[in-house]
């Protein structure tokens, strides 16, 4: 799920950041209401985080912006102010939940989730590519009948990846989005884990699905041997066993 977040206070939005990523969110980050307003034109999200209190326009404001467009997305308010008039106002201007600060960073989190539920876009937790089935819940995968045990870190990189199927990702986005590094992307770091994740996710199976593209980057590819029903398809190169023709959309959620 790709997640809006605009905070002002940049510790603030760096460490929530980090946690909506550890727990496998992708996540724009804005320190401004005009900021916010440009990503949401330019992108569409499963949810949006809003501080009140912003500068150029405040949180209110881009609520306002964003309900007079009629985009239904869910909208949650983070403020310091715990009046109820505030959250009242808040609430008229379209919100959907509010929160108020200092917060539990699980409270955040069950807060995204009881509003995607609400909005019936979370009715299922699997990310299925090909024979390789995510549990996006639980941070499980499985291939096959067998499961594969990961850790926090390689199910983030696994499930960016596999949002992005027959794409190749780079280094940099997988340091970004993943990591939370974007200075860094040619860090050995990604080089480990990919190589863990290569082992865990063709283990026991004659056709990979884990790809590298030496100083690129990395793809999950869907073959037709490795294809679930309806499932989209890449050629592969006969001598390097890379997706020479992604198509997109890759991924698909089981309802």
């Amino acid at each position: 799920m790709r997640l809006l977040l605009a905070e002002d206070d940049r510790q603030l939005r760096e460490s929530v950041t980090r946690g909506l990523r550890e727990a496998s969110y992708l996540v724009d980050g804005a320190a401004d209401g005009a900021v916010a307003l440009a990503l949401f034109s330019e992108h569409e999200y499963d949810a949006i985080i809003l501080d009140v209190l912003m500068p150029v326009q405040d949180g209110l404001d881009v609520c306002r912006t964003i309900r007079a467009r009629e985009s239904a997305v869910p909208i949650l308010m983070l403020t310091a102010l715990d009046a109820v008039e505030q959250r009242i106002t808040g609430l008229d201007a379209g919100a959907d939940d509010y929160l108020t600060k200092p917060f539990a960073f699980g409270e955040l989190l069950a807060r995204l989730r009881a509003l995607t539920r609400r909005r019936g876009e979370v009715l299922s937790t699997d990310l299925t590519v090909g024979d390789l089935v995510i549990d996006t819940r639980r941070q499980v995968a499985r291939r096959g009948a067998r499961d594969i045990p990961l850790t926090t870190k390689e199910f983030a990189f696994l499930h960016h990846l596999a949002r992005h199927a027959n794409r190749v990702v780079t280094r940099a986005e997988l340091m970004a989005q993943v990591w939370d590094d974007r200075s860094n992307s040619y860090s050995n770091i990604i080089d480990v884990y990919a190589s863990r994740l290569r082992r865990k996710i063709d283990e026991d199976h004659e056709v990979p699905m884990f790809t590298t593209l030496r100083g690129v980057g990395y793809m999950l590819v869907i073959s037709e041997a490795v294809a679930a029903p309806n499932a989209p398809t890449a050629p592969l190169d006969a001598d390097s066993g890379t997706a020479t023709t992604p198509p997109a959309p890759p991924a698909r959620l089981r309802t």
